[in-house]
């Protein structure tokens, strides 16, 4: 799948506590960042009381956050060039460090009259992401991008403002529970050793193309119930045209009438239809074989709002499958082949990860092993630090807002940088540096939740996350188990069209492991 341009990108959503990060041995050996062990009553944030059906205790968390608004200055004006401003916008992961460098860690754009285009504050501090997102919907809600992509995919979690997508996430996040992860993620090795096994010894790969191979192949049989091997194209390109028309609309300040069926329209919609109907064959498939191996379809057709009782529609599923589909395609499949690329720039950190699942045995990789490939993990963590799946995340504030130290007016658009914040020297010694032992325990603890945030934060941070990182894992594991990876390129070339993916071929040599001497 391939993208041209670059664009905006946002996160989903998941449950995190903003206190400072630390990264421990867990039960499931995600290595996932949690907060610090505190008494389980101190830990009820603004996310969890909102979603528990108490509003006013999020709503004073949130507004704790919010003091003497009205005093605090305007974010300054970015002094660049309004057409560079633009630029940096349509090229956002490194953009953002570009409007940074120019204007500060809270930047404010005005790209055009008010009644034209909001004003737009960009924000690239760890203080600045919790004020963004660590916020209620009482505060800040979802972009002009979220309803371009509910008006052309559907609603789904990514994308609903607040009231219809709080019932939606009490129903679904219970699916999302590391022990029903743990049955999604059970084909992912299988996956990983299908697709290894074709690589000639010696050959050339294209490391993006065989990722994004491995996690479709996963996806469909894991989770969806489907072989998804020869539907690659009829999923990939619709994703492509769609995405690209949705992130292009967004960003314009003057967009054709939703009625005039301009030729990017017709393609958009057609795209958008094509996904409709997997997700629906999909799903009718699965109520007609109620014993058919589809664990995420059957969890979504069992799912109820707790608060409720009631559950989810067809068309509610099927949108849902459609933003499942794009985050296996596109957000797994990249941070693993970013993470391959750099353990074939790093033999010696390759040999350290094929040491850690050698001492597992040669049997094929489970769930269970991953509280046993620790660095292997950390490898993961350095992956998405260097290469996060949303490069920016949006939001609109519902009200005016103090972001850094800086009053925000209600209806402006809020970016939060974090490709810019992950590689910010200021945050992180040597940043461009691939160091996977920067997440090790030790080196963790203490620092800022807001630093490091591959899946978003607050209340609407991505409710994937567990199955990504436990899918990238074991397929980490796996590969490296039986290849040696040789990376020919030094560069890793990146575009956001919507998600960071690689923007072009990752070319490697692949050897099995055996074959090469010590």
């Amino acid at each position: 799948m391939r993208y041209h341009g670059a664009q905006i990108a946002a996160g989903c959503m998941r449950i995190y506590d903003p206190g400072p990060l630390s990264l421990r041995a867990s039960a499931d050996g995600l290595g996932l960042a949690t907060p610090d062990s505190r008494p389980e009553e101190a830990t009820m944030n603004i996310d969890t009381a909102r979603l528990a059906g108490n509003p006013d205790k999020s709503d004073t968390a949130g507004a704790a956050m919010n003091p003497d608004v009205g005093a605090l200055p305007l974010a300054p004006k970015n002094p660049l060039p309004r057409l560079q401003q633009m630029m940096c916008l349509r090229t956002f992961h490194t953009g953002a460090e570009t409007l940074r460098d120019a204007g500060g860690a809270v930047t404010r754009l005005e790209l055009a009259p008010k009644w034209l285009m909001p004003p737009v504050v960009i924000a690239t501090s760890p203080q600045g992401g919790r004020d963004i997102l660590g916020r209620s919907d009482a505060f800040v809600d979802k972009t002009v991008i979220h309803h371009e992509v509910r008006h052309l995919f559907g609603a789904n979690l990514f994308d609903l403002t607040h009231e219809p997508w709080l019932p939606r996430r009490r129903a679904l996040q219970p699916v999302f529970t590391k022990q029903h992860v743990r049955a999604f993620g059970g084909h992912m090795a299988q996956a990983a050793e299908m697709v290894a096994s074709t690589w000639v010894d010696g050959a050339d790969v294209d490391l993006d193309a065989q990722c994004r191979r491995l996690t479709l192949r996963a996806l469909g049989r894991s989770v969806l119930g489907v072989d998804l091997d020869q539907s690659a194209d009829s999923i990939a390109e619709p994703l492509r045209v769609g995405l690209g028309y949705v992130a292009d609309r967004a960003l314009r300040p003057l967009r054709a009438p939703r009625w005039l069926p301009t030729p990017a329209r017709r393609r958009a919609r057609a795209a958008a239809a094509t996904l409709r109907q997997i997700a629906a064959d999909i799903l009718h498939t699965c109520r007609e074989d109620p014993t058919r191996d589809a664990p995420l379809v059957h969890a979504l057709i069992a799912a109820t709002d707790p608060a409720t009782g009631q559950g989810l529609s067809d068309e509610a599923i099927r949108d849902e499958l459609i933003v499942f589909m794009l985050a296996g395609h596109d957000t797994t499949s990249t941070a693993l082949t970013y993470a391959l690329w750099a353990l074939g720039r790093h033999i010696e950190m390759q040999d350290k990860v094929r040491a850690e699942v050698a001492g597992i045995g040669d049997r094929e990789l489970t769930p269970a092993d991953l509280s046993r490939l620790g660095y292997t993990t950390q490898v993961l963590h350095e992956a998405l630090r260097l290469c996060p799946p949303a490069a920016a995340v949006g939001r609109t504030a519902m009200r005016d807002i103090n972001v850094d130290g800086y009053r925000v007016p209600a209806g402006t658009t809020l970016i939060f940088g974090t490709y810019a914040v992950h590689r910010d020297p200021a945050l992180w010694e040597h940043p461009l540096v691939f160091d996977p032992d920067r997440f090790s325990p030790q080196n963790s603890a203490g620092r800022d939740r807001w630093q490091y945030l591959p899946f978003g934060g607050g209340p609407r941070s991505c409710i994937g996350d567990h199955f990504a990182m436990l899918e990238a894992t074991l397929a980490l594991a796996t590969i490296i188990r039986r290849i040696e990876i040789r990376s020919t390129e030094d560069d890793f070339p990146l575009a956001v069209p919507f998600t960071t993916v690689a923007a072009g071929p990752i070319p490697a040599r692949v050897y099995a492991h055996t074959n090469r001497s010590a």
